[in-house]
């Protein structure tokens, strides 16, 4: 999906409770991989990898001029023969700490071993953002939560391309100095490709 089609989709869900829901749930996970320089690590189940969000955060990441947002895709069946970007196993959430995030989509609740990898990095000191379930253990544990229950309006899919593009726009704080050519650039790109105004 992109930033015109976002722009569309925004449009449509004017005056629901999504536009909200998703600004503010981007804006706590790009605080958090700012805050702490990066380290996010984005995991689903077995069943269900997120590659659209980790693609479109890669993507956010570079338009916004905000490497932290770049993530580590965690997959549950990594080789080592994979390429780097992809070879990254459920290993990596034992070596969770203080300072990194920890993403997990889940269509529904994980299953038990993930929940304890999950579990086991919170009291590590990662962050823990949920998207997915409302219910069960994984909300429970996690700090903050974006439910998209069974029978929503939107699916899940969808409500991760609506993060994705509010992560990369969610305002730093503004900088001293001059602005730096990617923001000019960034700027510029979020003006060619927004909808035109409406008249009426």
């Amino acid at each position: 999906m992109d930033a015109v089609r976002v722009a569309l989709l925004r449009d449509v869900l004017a005056g629901t409770q999504w536009l909200g829901a998703t600004r503010h749930f981007a804006g706590t996970l790009r605080g958090s991989v700012v805050a702490h320089g990066g380290g996010l690590l984005l995991v689903g189940t077995p069943e269900y990898e997120p590659w659209h969000l980790a693609a479109h955060l890669v993507d956010e990441a570079a338009w916004s001029g905000t490497p932290e947002l770049a993530p580590t895709l965690v997959r549950h069946d990594a080789r080592p023969t994979d390429p780097a970007h992809l070879a990254v196993g459920p290993g990596r959430l034992e070596a969770a700490r203080r300072g990194e995030t920890l993403l997990v989509v889940a269509p529904g609740e994980p299953p038990a071993p993930l929940l304890e990898r999950i579990s086991d990095a919170r009291r590590a000191g990662a962050t823990l953002l949920a998207l997915g379930p409302g219910e069960g253990e994984l909300p429970a544990l996690a700090h903050e939560v974006l439910p998209v229950p069974d029978g929503s309006e939107l699916d899940l899919d969808t409500v991760q391309h609506l993060v994705s593009a509010a992560a990369g726009e969610n305002a730093l704080p503004a900088r001293r100095g001059p602005r730096r050519f990617r923001d000019r650039l960034s700027r510029l790109a979020d003006l060619l490709t927004a909808p035109p105004p409406t008249r009426w």
